[in-house]
């Protein structure tokens, strides 16, 4: 099998092989990983495709009228070029605090959220004198774009225990004589209300079940109210009732729909051709000797089928249960001196009862989520602002728990740069 070759930690592939574990399926062909017939998958794929309307709930504020827009290269459930914006600032006392954004000639002040929606449904005929457009206030000196992040082989992420993120964080820590030191940060989920697990999902972590991150993007994104995110952020010009995803007749809730889309997508592949030549092989090689693979980690495994995830709200089944698979990244949050400011807020992401959480997220501030390189190849502005438009420029803009690795980078001769850049090309 061709494919054994490919990874860049050879010593822990052969541990894999001989573990007995399923290799997790990876393509761009459009087809169910197994968790649900294939039927059903492509129904779960228009409704993640369907665009919204205002009668459906769309805004007031929103960014997307549906998840595609954000989420399409190079099929349904990528990344793509589309950016958020966000912003906030520092308190008398240093800490981060999200934006406060007045919309409506000032009688409204959106409050709790760092993102900036770049759209509004009003001025309308029905609503002619409505202007609610938000726009960055000066006073919020802290700004950022973050781009959109492919959803390819999430649900076997999902899967992921919480012990195996955590002891990953640990080993990194106690390795690396404290210099890495991988975040694993427990965030509420909200299908099982009170109850925390790993995050994995978002630049932050914010979210550690794809369910939570649904409801999280349906509202931020979109604006439409679910049952797990009920209450809008600006109401006005909205005239559709909270919440406004709910299951019809024999229907799922659109939120249940989009976490099964995306628990039910392969996982990206390897181009096989470039990563099977002599100069990408070398490069997987140098991309692990000179440290990279500390967070970039090649191989991780998926928690047994039938063990319970998400705070005990889903259960593994057999598609992404006992699974390896390759993400090149190790989900955890790290400082590499590109962190962008924005603390994690957590009325925005997790609803109001959370709000009393906010000073606890000030750790996240200049930490980001280490982006999976699987899939990298589909990139072609990269880091989490997109301002990285070379393989080469966003290692050189590594810093904090990255620097020796960058060093490490730049004291390669030309030809081993091209073979790190033809492996990067390979994912």
């Amino acid at each position: 099998m061709k494919s054994l070759v490919l990874p860049l930690a050879v010593g822990l592939w052969f541990g894999v092989l001989g573990s007995g574990l399923e290799e997790a399926p990876a393509a761009f062909d459009g087809q169910s990983n197994g968790l649900v017939d294939q039927a059903t998958h492509e129904s779960d794929r228009e409704e993640f495709d369907g665009v919204e309307g205002i009668s459906e709930g769309l805004g007031p504020i929103y960014n997307a009228q549906s998840c595609r827009e954000c989420h399409q290269n190079p099929d349904s459930g990528g990344p793509s070029q589309v950016a958020e914006l966000r912003a906030g600032h520092r308190d008398a006392r240093g800490r981060f605090v999200p934006a406060s954004v007045p919309i409506g000639d000032g009688t409204t002040v959106i409050t709790g959220r760092t993102l900036i929606n770049d759209r509004a449904i009003c001025p309308s005929a029905a609503f002619p004198k409505h202007e609610i457009q938000e726009r960055v206030p000066d006073t919020e000196s802290i700004r950022t774009l973050r781009m959109s992040l492919s959803l390819f082989g999430d649900g076997f992420v999902e899967a992921v225990a919480d012990d195996t993120l955590r002891k990953l964080a640990a080993d990194q820590c106690r390795k690396s004589g404290g210099r890495i030191c991988g975040k694993a940060l427990d965030v509420p989920v909200l299908e099982s209300a009170g109850k925390t697990a790993v995050g994995r999902f978002g630049w932050k972590n914010q979210q550690a079940s794809l369910l939570s991150f649904s409801a999280d993007a349906y509202l931020n994104e979109m604006g439409i109210t679910s049952s797990l995110q009920p209450d809008e952020f600006a109401t006005l010009c909205d005239t559709v009732k909270d919440p406004e995803s709910l299951p019809e007749g024999d229907e799922q809730a659109d939120i249940e729909r989009f976490a099964r889309f995306m628990r039910a997508l392969k996982a990206p592949p390897r181009d096989t051709a470039l990563a099977a030549t002599a100069d990408a092989q070398k490069g997987a090689r140098l991309f692990e000797t000179i440290g990279c693979a500390t967070c970039h980690v090649a191989t991780l495994e998926t928690a047994p089928v039938g063990s319970k995830v998400n705070a005990g709200a889903f259960t593994v089944p057999e598609a992404l249960g006992g699974k390896v698979f390759h993400p090149y990244g190790d989900f955890l949050l790290h400082d590499v001196g590109t962190g962008d400011g924005i603390a994690l807020a957590t009325e925005e992401h997790f609803g109001r009862a959370y709000r009393g959480l906010q000073p606890s997220m000030e750790p996240t501030a200049n930490r980001l989520r280490t982006p999976p390189l699987w899939g990298v190849r589909q990139r072609p502005r990269l880091m989490h602002d997109g301002r990285s438009l070379t393989f080469t420029a966003a290692i050189q803009r590594h810093a904090g728990e990255a620097a020796v690795e960058r060093r490490k980078f730049i004291a390669l001769s030309q030809r081993e740069k091209q073979q790190v850049l033809t492996f990067l090309r390979s994912l």
